[in-house]
C-alpha cells in the first residue's frame, strides 16, 4: 500500500480492544448468548473473527466449525484445524457433502455446464471469473466458466445468462447449507453466530443472502480488507493464514476472490474506494498508486456498479407498506 494512503491505516491494537468489547456486549448483553459460533475456513477474515472472538468471551465460549465439501481445498481444512488449536478453541469439522448431495447441488450444476461442455464429467474441475478487469477497460460485468479436463487441458467460454444463474444458484447451496449447520451448533450451545464478512464483500455484494451473509452480529462488516490484515498481523495469526491469496474455495479448479468477483487486487480496490467516499481527487489517486485517472474512473465506476446492483442483498424482506 502506497505511503501516501496511510489514511487507510488504522491503530489496529486500538481497534481490537474496540471491537473485543462491542463483541463481548453484543453477544452476552444485546444478544443474551453465552459464546459464539465461527465458520472457520482457512481464510483471514475468519481467523480474524474467531481470534476476536475469543479475546472478548475466551477460548472455551468460542466454537470452530469447520464444513468441507466434494470441491473444498484440503489447505482450508487444514488451516482451519491449525488455526482452532492455536487459539485453543473447540473445533468441529462437519463434511457438508451428503447434504449438497441431496439438494442436488453438483447435478444441477453440471447439467448447467455440460450445455456448454457436452465432454465434462468425472475428474473435470470447473470455475467461474470475471471477464474484465476494471483496470482495463470501462464495461459491463461478464462471466466466463473455464473447465479443466483431467489430463489438464483447460477450455473457457463466456456465460450465457441462463447457465450462469444456474450454476450459481446450484453453488450458493453451499453457504447456505454451511449457514444452516452454523445455527443448527449456535442453538444447541445457546451461542451467536458471527458473521465473517468484511466491508469489501459486504457493501459491494461477495456473499450469499441467508448463506454467509446470514449472522447474529458481523463485527468486521465496516473494515476495508486492508485494514483486516492490519488486524491480522497484530492478532498472531498462523503465517500460512496470512500469507494465503484469498480464494472463493467454491469451484473445484482454484480461483481467487479477485478474479472471480473484485477485479482487481486489494491493495488498490481499497484505496481508490477510500478516496471516492471521500471526495480526494482521482488525480491524486492516480498518482499515488502509479495507475491513470481513467483507470482509477473505471474501478470507481465499477464499485458504484456493484453496491447498486447487489442492494437487495442488504435489503431486509419488503413488507407491506
Amino acid at each position: 500500500m502506497s505511503d501516501s494512503y496511510d489514511y487507510l491505516k488504522i491503530d489496529a491494537e486500538a481497534v481490537i480492544a474496540q471491537l473485543t468489547e462491542r463483541i463481548a456486549r453484543q453477544v452476552r448483553v444485546n444478544l443474551k448468548k453465552d459464546g459464539a459460533v465461527v465458520g472457520i475456513s482457512g481464510g483471514i477474515d475468519s481467523s480474524v473473527i474467531a481470534a476476536l472472538c475469543v479475546k472478548a468471551l475466551g477460548p472455551e465460549k468460542v466454537l470452530g466449525l469447520s464444513m468441507p465439501e466434494t470441491d473444498s481445498s484440503p489447505d482450508s481444512e487444514n488451516l482451519a484445524k491449525k488455526l482452532a488449536g492455536k487459539l485453543g478453541i473447540e473445533y468441529i469439522v462437519e463434511n457438508i457433502s451428503g447434504v449438497l448431495n441431496g439438494f442436488g447441488c453438483y447435478r444441477r450444476r453440471d447439467e448447467a455446464i455440460k450445455s456448454l461442455f457436452p465432454e465434462y464429467g468425472p475428474g473435470y474441475k470447473n470455475k467461474i471469473t470475471i471477464g474484465f478487469s476494471p483496470l482495463e477497460k470501462s464495461a459491463l460485468n461478464f462471466f466466463r466458466l473455464t473447465v479443466e479436463s483431467p489430463d489438464g487441458e483447460s477450455k473457457s467460454v463466456r456465460m450465457p445468462r441462463k447457465e450462469y444463474l444456474q450454476i450459481v444458484a446450484s453453488s450458493n447451496f453451499k453457504q447456505r447449507t454451511r449457514m444452516s449447520m452454523l445455527y443448527y451448533h449456535a442453538e444447541r450451545l445457546n451461542r451467536a453466530v458471527a458473521g465473517t464478512g468484511n466491508k469489501d464483500e459486504h457493501m459491494l455484494g461477495f456473499f450469499v443472502k441467508y448463506g454467509d451473509g446470514g449472522a447474529d452480529f458481523k463485527p468486521i462488516a465496516h473494515l476495508y480488507k486492508m485494514q483486516v490484515y492490519q488486524l491480522a498481523d497484530k492478532l498472531d495469526l498462523p503465517d500460512e493464514i496470512l500469507n494465503r491469496t484469498p480464494t472463493t474455495d467454491t469451484y473445484s479448479a482454484e480461483v481467487t476472490e479477485t478474479d472471480f468477483f473484485f477485479g482487481v487486487e486489494f491493495d488498490i480496490l481499497d484505496p481508490i474506494w477510500y478516496a471516492m467516499e471521500h471526495n480526494i481527487a482521482e488525480s491524486e489517486v492516480a498518482g499515488a498508486l502509479g495507475l491513470t485517472e481513467e483507470q482509477v474512473g473505471w474501478v470507481m465506476k465499477d464499485i458504484r456498479q456493484k453496491m447498486r446492483t447487489t442492494e437487495y442483498l442488504r435489503m431486509p424482506p419488503l413488507e407491506e407498506e
